[in-house]
C-alpha cells in the first residue's frame, strides 16, 4: 500500500472529521500500519487469528470500543457512524467493516488509543511511538515487538 497516499486521503481527512488529528496520532497509526499488516498488506491475521483489517483489530475489541466507550460518547458515536457504509438488509456497522472500509478502520484505530490515559508520544520519536504501540495496542500478549515497529516504520519511510 502507498502509505503517502494513505496518509493524505484517509488519515488525514478522518482524523481532522473527528477533531483527533495530531502529528502524533498520524505518525501513530501509520506505524500501527507497519507494524500490524506489513504495511496494509494483509487484510486477515496470518494464521487464522481474529485480527482484521490493515490495522490488524480483533472484533471483540471492535465491540469493546462501541460497548465500553463509544456508547458513552455519543457525539464521536455519531461520527463513527457517520463514516460506516450500509451493506444489504439492516447491516449498517460492525467489525466486518474493518476489512474493507478504511475510514472507518482509522477512526476504530485512533479511538482505540484515544481511550488510553497516557498522552500519545511525539511525533518524531519512533521509540516512544513504538513502546505506546506495543504496550496499548499490541500488548504484552501480542507477538510484536518495539524492533519490529521501528523496523517497519523505517521501512514504510523508505
Amino acid at each position: 500500500m502507498n502509505l503517502k497516499q494513505l496518509k493524505d486521503e484517509v488519515i488525514i481527512p478522518t482524523l481532522d472529521f473527528l477533531d483527533l488529528n495530531s502529528e502524533s496520532a498520524v505518525n501513530l497509526l501509520i506505524g500501527t500500519v507497519c507494524a500490524e499488516s506489513a504495511g496494509g498488506k494483509d487484510l486477515k491475521q496470518l494464521g487464522g487469528g481474529p485480527a482484521l483489517g490493515i490495522y490488524q483489530m480483533e472484533p471483540a475489541t471492535h465491540d469493546d470500543i462501541f460497548k465500553n466507550y463509544l456508547a458513552y460518547k455519543p457525539e464521536l458515536m455519531s461520527k463513527v457512524l457517520c463514516l460506516s457504509i450500509v451493506m444489504g438488509e439492516g447491516f449498517t456497522e460492525g467489525h466486518r467493516q474493518l476489512v474493507f472500509n478504511l475510514v472507518y478502520a482509522t477512526a476504530m484505530a485512533r479511538i482505540h488509543y484515544l481511550r488510553v490515559k497516557e498522552s500519545l508520544p511525539r511525533s518524531t520519536n519512533v521509540i516512544a511511538l513504538a513502546e505506546y504501540w506495543k504496550k496499548y495496542y499490541n500488548t504484552h500478549k501480542g507477538a510484536g515487538t518495539v524492533d519490529h515497529f521501528i523496523e517497519s516504520y523505517q521501512r514504510g519511510h523508505a
